[in-house]
């Protein structure tokens, strides 16, 4: 309730300006102006005392508001008996608060609407059928059942049963996901169309919506350096306004003139405006599905010098595919069906590449006996009273396997990552594989360059090789391979000292320090580590790399709006208090002009929540 009341207070305040002093018209026109003013006088007193305790607060911090400005145009207008001229100004200021309040709220629509969405209940299946219960009491490894048009209660992957999903609220994919079994859903999403039984895989704290929340409410509670470049604005604005009001008083010897200058002048949109800009694009940004920590991060990201990319699941699809099968002595089909056979045994991710790729081709497989693994390096086993070996280069020589003679060795797999096999200690052939380039990859970095962005790196712990072949076809100049996290940091840091600012982009656990170190750290798509979106600053929650050049045309867009409306906000008030200075001003007509300009450049900066007309 208490935080209710701090969000809507501007509101209350409004309303009792408002009331009071239409109370108090009603009594200037019973003729009781005495009592009016008297009551003007305790009104604007009370009304200006939140903007006067910020106010203390600013000039303790070392920094000047425009605020003072506003504050010295209320008193002195009560103490120069311009009663009316202080209560529009007290309407002013309290309404200008209001707006921004309002204004605020309408903007981080997509983000506060998060938290209204959040999974309360979940169908737990038991062994008598089913029970309703908190979220909070489903554990990892119970079985929940999902009917048509439920939202799904924590992450978890489906066990029986096909549907398809809404995941917009979570990715900002548009199109639904369609999901069978074994596949993961993320809670928040909408079942759409089946009854399915999904096993969860997180309790609800660790799921990515709360993971999600956690950043939303991470990025309402930092302060945009752009709004201190406002601040900064502040004060030789705040002198120059109380330098002209001192000339406008010393030329005509009327300090009513002085008032009328002051009054023009605030209170100035500068600080009302320009955060409403930055929250607008970061609720922009979150209706495309990318989660923005801080207002900084735009007006970092407007200013991209360069970006730093992981390789795998970054800019490749970080699913490996066979790429190539290079037989000796016996056809690709064999070969194929020798590994896929040996292969099948085993856990490990290449294993099920070559087992699944056998499927696709409706290879039948042998009947393997006697299987032995040895982790990290290969699998031996028998198939039709042969010993096969398969694994990496060195496990065949080391197991006796002749490799002097590269008649049919196939080279292509010394520099690309591969599975080896022999037969009868008999080299029999090669299956090299490749992790494939996303498809929107050529298009991201093109993207960016068109945007300004100078430098294009590539971070990645794995051979000189296979990162230089990624980054030739994306057209990377700046390529690290082998590489451990702290050697990713070190680089980035060096990096920073000439392209500042620096984005880093990257999707696993190991990517997390750099992401940290970084100006700023994307983090790609929410199903992936969670170490990486807790150290990122922006997380883009759908795995498309296509979303980072809109993110940066977003922050483009906002800090460019938000500037707009510093200078429209000091080029309007500037003009205006020359016509003070020279008496063409009353104090009144100038509040209401004020007024204009306030909700001129405030409606200005909500364009930043709109997408721009092509």
């Amino acid at each position: 309730m208490r935080k209710n009341f701090s969000l809507n207070f501007p509101y209350y305040n409004l309303v009792f300006v408002l009331l009071a002093l239409s109370a108090l018209l009603t009594l200037a026109i019973l003729g009781r102006s005495d009592l009016a003013q008297v009551g003007v006088v305790v009104v604007s007193v009370i009304a200006i005392i939140p903007s006067t305790r910020d106010m203390i607060k600013t000039l303790r911090s070392g920094q000047v508001g425009i605020d003072v400005i506003a504050l010295a145009a209320i008193i002195s207008s009560l103490l120069l008996g311009q009663y009316l001229a202080a209560a529009v100004i007290v309407i002013m200021l309290t309404g200008g608060e209001a707006l921004e309040a309002f204004a605020k709220n309408r903007a981080r629509h997509e983000l506060d609407s998060l938290l209204k969405r959040k999974p309360t209940t979940a169908h737990l299946i038991t062994s008598s059928g089913t029970e309703d219960v908190a979220v909070s009491k489903v554990r990892v490894g119970d079985a929940i059942l999902l009917k048509p048009g439920d939202m799904i209660p924590v992450d978890g992957k489906v066990y029986k049963g096909f549907t398809s999903v809404d995941e917009s609220a979570i990715t900002g994919e548009s199109l639904p996901e369609n999901k069978k079994s074994g596949e993961a859903v993320l809670a928040g999403s909408i079942n759409l169309d089946g009854v399915v039984e999904i096993h969860a895989t997180h309790i609800s704290k660790d799921s990515q919506y709360e993971q999600i929340i956690r950043l939303v409410s991470e990025a309402s509670t930092k302060k945009s350096p752009l709004v201190r470049l406002a601040d900064a604005y502040s004060l030789p604005f705040t002198v120059v306004t109380f330098v002209l009001a001192g000339l406008a008083w010393a030329i005509s010897g009327d300090p009513i003139r002085a008032l009328s200058v002051l009054v023009v002048a605030t209170p100035c949109p500068l600080l009302i405006a320009t955060p409403v800009a930055i929250v607008s694009g970061m609720s922009r940004a979150a209706s495309r599905g990318v989660i923005i920590k801080s207002g900084g991060v735009l007006e970092q990201l407007s200013r991209l010098k360069a970006v730093a990319f992981d390789k795998t699941g970054t800019l490749t699809q970080g699913k490996p595919i066979v790429q190539d099968i290079e037989p000796c002595e016996i056809t690709k089909d064999e070969l194929l069906k020798i590994v896929a056979s040996v292969e099948s045994l085993s856990a490990h991710s290449l294993a099920q590449v070559v087992v699944t790729t056998a499927k696709h081709r409706k290879i039948a497989l042998y009947k393997v006996t006697h299987s032995s693994e040895v982790p990290g390096k290969g699998i031996s086993a028998v198939i039709k009273g042969q010993k096969v070996l398969v694994g990496s280069f060195e496990f065949l020589k080391s197991s006796g396997v002749d490799t002097s003679k590269p008649v049919c060795v196939g080279h292509s797999g010394l520099q690309n990552t591969a599975l080896f096999a022999a037969r009868d200690n008999h080299y029999i052939g090669t299956i090299t594989f490749i992790d494939p380039l996303r498809t929107e990859a050529k298009a991201t970095i093109k993207s960016l360059k068109e945007m300004g962005v100078d430098k294009f790196i590539m971070l990645t712990g794995d051979r000189r090789q296979v990162g230089e072949h990624i980054a030739d076809q994306l057209g990377i100049e700046d390529v690290h391979s082998q590489l451990l996290p702290d050697q990713k940091v070190q680089l980035l840091l060096d990096e920073k000292k000439t392209h500042s600012p620096v984005a880093m982009v990257g999707d696993g656990i190991n990517d997390a320090p750099v992401l940290a170190a970084s100006d700023v750290g994307i983090a790609l798509g929410a199903k992936g580590s969670t170490a990486a979106s807790e150290a990122a600053d922006a997380v883009i929650m759908q795995d498309d790399l296509g979303r980072l050049p809109e993110l940066v045309a977003i922050s483009k867009r906002s800090v460019t709006i938000a500037k707009q409306s510093i200078f429209t906000g000091i080029g309007l008030s500037s003009v205006l208090m020359v016509f003070a200075l020279f008496g063409f001003i009353v104090p009144v007509v100038g509040a209401f002009m004020q007024e204009a300009i306030d909700v001129v450049v405030i409606l200005n900066a909500l364009r930043a929540r709109f997408r721009p007309r092509a």
